[in-house]
């Protein structure tokens, strides 16, 4: 087209940048495009010149593992105790969610839990004496990440505790997570009282055999067509696991009435995991996990295999190098605050359960679950907004894992590190909020972005291993 002809046509204008010029147009009355696009995220140049240089192995290496991530079939095959299951527990040893951590940089609620597991186990009496014990060094702390298990909020999980055992059919390799508590004053809010201990203690003597009698009955569980199924009925299976109780309640009722003698512990069970939304979060966690899991020690892979928070820090992980931790500082998230609580009051990010959006789920999956964008004033377009954004950075659609409200489109699963940085957009994870102090509980629950430097980190990790590499 000649310059002459083109002053004849409407002119149209494409806004990278500034949202504001656009704005201006707008009220101009001139047709505008805003182009959503950020610049990188600052890392060395010598990082994005290997990175660059190492496009196509990367892109291999990433396809080698979504097909692993892809064709996991996580399945629940029983319970047991967690010394007695989990590789590497011992006596004096309690996983915390997150990466490592002393007990000096330990967040309230992380110290409330612990504490709380102390009394549980008979190691310490009171919540003083708990205290004492674990700044004793007689205690030992390890990420649950580091032992094939995943704990929401503070993650901790006992040697006493009952775990669910979730197997991945196709490779083999299990993960592992304790029961779910409720909401509330639990322990793995930091809440540590007499009614928190007696019911850990009824979760392990009574809970844990007639769930463990019920799957034996089934034979196992499938998990993977039963988040299938509660992404079709409004859960992400992160903050909202409604559909995916009922279902699981569905299967495992009858189960339970047959391999149960004692019809009041069966009762009692029954309506403990119907009058608890949240029950199936420590299944959907696992689910993740060992499916993630799988995808480990690819070389050049950029694919993220964890997102972990402790209250202090928060982690990542990707395939290519390992169980090496790339940290930075956890956030407080944005939330609906219970009554009497505000910001001020919360934690930081806390928990592993944002395992679920590194595999595809929980905020990832946010469009299938509008209701959760409430937490924070926001709308349904909010939600299928957050989910558009995030197949910018991954590496996947998910064959299985599908949103009505795209069309049935599949969630966008497998974080990329190296879009993260260079397209500069976070993962979007929604979540529960612990109050900072120990003892206190659950103050709200709301949504927030990964902090970028862990991915920045991640990146620059990937970029000596690639240089390093004869590949």
């Amino acid at each position: 087209m000649a310059v002459k002809e083109l002053f004849k046509s409407q002119v149209k204008v494409v806004n990278i940048g500034l949202e504001s010029f656009k704005n201006a147009l707008d009220e101009a009355g001139a047709p505008a495009v805003q182009v959503q696009w950020k610049p990188p995220a600052d890392v060395s140049p010598q990082a994005m010149r290997v990175i660059a240089a190492k496009k196509a192995q990367i892109e291999k290496a990433n396809k080698k593992a979504m097909d692993i991530i892809l064709r996991g079939m996580p399945r629940v095959i029983g319970l047991a105790r967690a010394i007695d299951v989990i590789p590497g527990m011992k006596k004096n040893l309690f996983l915390h969610s997150g990466p490592p951590i002393t007990w000096a940089r330990m967040c309230g609620p992380m110290r409330g839990a612990m504490m709380g597991g102390l009394i549980y186990e008979g190691m310490a009496k009171t919540p003083a004496e708990a205290e004492k014990y674990a700044k004793s060094g007689k205690l030992k702390f390890a990420p649950c990440h580091e032992h094939c298990a995943v704990g929401p909020m503070a993650g901790v999980v006992t040697p006493s505790m009952p775990v669910w055992i979730v197997e991945n059919k196709t490779f083999g390799n299990k993960a592992y997570c304790t029961l779910n508590e409720g909401l509330g004053k639990v322990l793995r809010y930091g809440a540590y009282g007499p009614d928190v201990i007696e019911r850990l203690r009824w979760m392990e003597n009574v809970l844990y055999p007639v769930l463990q009698r019920a799957v034996k009955q089934l034979g196992f569980i499938d998990l993977k067509n039963l988040i299938a199924q509660a992404l079709h009925m409004g859960d992400e299976v992160h903050n909202r696991n409604r559909a995916g109780t009922s279902l699981l309640y569905r299967l495992l009722a009858p189960a339970i009435i047959k391999s149960t003698a004692n019809a009041s512990d069966a009762a009692a069970v029954l309506e403990f995991i119907h009058s608890n939304d949240h029950f199936f979060l420590n299944l959907s966690m696992p689910v993740c996990k060992c499916v993630l899991d799988a995808a480990r020690g690819i070389k050049n892979s950029s694919v993220c295999t964890v997102m972990a928070r402790n209250g202090t820090d928060f982690g990542v992980q990707i395939s290519a190098t390992g169980g090496k931790w790339y940290v930075g500082e956890a956030l407080v998230p944005d939330a609906l605050y219970f009554p009497g609580f505000s910001k001020a009051d919360a934690a930081r990010d806390i928990g592993d359960s944002a395992i679920t959006e590194t595999g595809g789920l929980g905020g990832f999956a946010i469009a299938a679950s509008p209701a959760i964008v409430q937490f924070v004033g926001g709308v349904s377009s909010d939600a299928l907004r957050y989910t558009s954004t995030m197949y910018e950075i991954t590496a996947a659609e998910n064959n299985v894992y599908q949103i009505p409200s795209m069309n049935f489109r599949g969630t966008p699963t497998g974080i990329d590190v190296v879009k993260v940085v260079e397209k500069n957009i976070l993962p979007f994870i929604d979540t529960g909020v612990a109050h900072k102090e120990p003892g206190v509980g659950q103050v709200g629950a709301g949504v927030l972005n990964a902090p970028m430097d862990p991915f920045k980190k991640a990146y620059e990790g990937l970029a000596k291993h690639l240089a390093s590499s004869r590949s």
